[in-house]
């Protein structure tokens, strides 16, 4: 088909080419043979008067004109697939739908169990593919290649629509048997003491609390730097180390094992986890149905903190 002069299948091979950024991977995942595909790629040239894409060894390296040309093609082609070519209705109790998140590993072991959990009883063959952060984590929202973010709300753009789920705050944790971790931490002690410290990703990225310091101007000391929060309770037990988590983690690792809570001396207020989704998947059933789920279940936990909260001071 064609729509001013634009063999419209076309579009569906730059897709797959920017997707792939090779011409024999790219031609597989839409049952191409590979001559077929090098006969698109030069129609794609001619039709766009760009190269499009140059040769680095047997990668494809997009131009600026198929850079600018990709998002929109791939939002048109999820668009048509959303709305039009997957209009079932959505039973949850007969769907064999599997969500790409990409989400913390606090959020992992603190809250998606929950999710997993519930999504067990009520919709037995639908699965997860969890992901880890991603440095650029707008991009493959963006490309239709995950469901959902759930991140800190700070980090996240507002391209696309997103929700609350709860606040969460962070606090100083460290072995019980350090005896150099007083009751009260003064904020020299605390910069002063050895860290283990959270970095993100390839380029690993600062966490909620070393940002505000190097805004500040302030390094404190670091002995050992971790990929997740969840890798930081096993490098303080029976070391005069400390770290800085998210409060619902470390009493999760309370459970089992030897570690004590301080107050954190820095002014940090809290902050809010929130998921997002691509903008064109606004109206897709089943993922209004899991944005319900996960909204719930944060709801539910949020209430048996402030439960907690309540008994403890009682």
């Amino acid at each position: 088909m064609r729509f001013e002069g634009l063999d419209l299948n076309l579009l569906v091979a730059l897709d797959a080419l920017m997707t792939e950024r090779n011409l024999t991977a790219a031609a597989r995942s839409i049952n191409l043979s590979q001559p077929a595909m090098s006969a698109a790629v030069a129609r794609l040239r001619a039709y766009f008067r760009d190269e499009l894409f140059t040769m680095r060894g047997r990668e494809l390296v997009p131009t600026v004109r198929a850079e600018e040309l990709a998002a929109p093609i791939r939002e048109a082609l999820l668009h048509i697939r959303r709305s039009i070519i997957s209009r079932d209705t959505f039973n949850p109790a007969r769907s064999n739908r599997r969500f790409r998140i990409i989400l913390s590993d606090f959020m992992t072991v603190v809250f998606f169990p929950r999710i997993v959990n519930r999504t067990a009883r009520e919709a037995p063959g639908v699965s997860f593919e969890l992901l880890p952060l991603a440095d650029e984590p707008d991009e493959p929202l963006r490309r239709g290649e995950v469901d959902f973010l759930i991140l800190p709300k700070l980090f996240m753009s507002n391209e696309h629509p997103k929700a609350t789920l709860f606040e969460e705050t962070l606090v100083c944790v460290g072995c019980c048997s350090n005896k150099q971790l007083p009751r009260q931490l003064t904020f020299e002690r605390y910069m002063s003491m050895g860290h283990v410290a959270v970095r993100f990703g390839l380029t690993r990225k600062s966490s909620i609390e070393e940002c505000f310091l190097l805004e500040h101007g302030l390094k404190r000391r670091i002995e050992v730097v971790v990929q997740g929060f969840s890798m930081i309770p096993p490098m303080l037990l029976d070391t005069g180390r400390i770290g800085t988590m998210p409060r619902r983690l470390v009493e999760h690792f309370e459970e089992t094992m030897h570690l004590r809570i301080i107050q954190l001396p820095l002014s940090l207020p809290a902050f809010t986890e929130a998921v997002q989704w691509p903008a064109f998947h606004n109206s897709d059933p089943a993922s209004i149905w899991m944005r319900e789920i996960l909204l719930q279940e944060a709801s539910r936990m949020a209430s048996a903190r402030k439960t907690t909260q309540m008994s403890t001071r009682s």
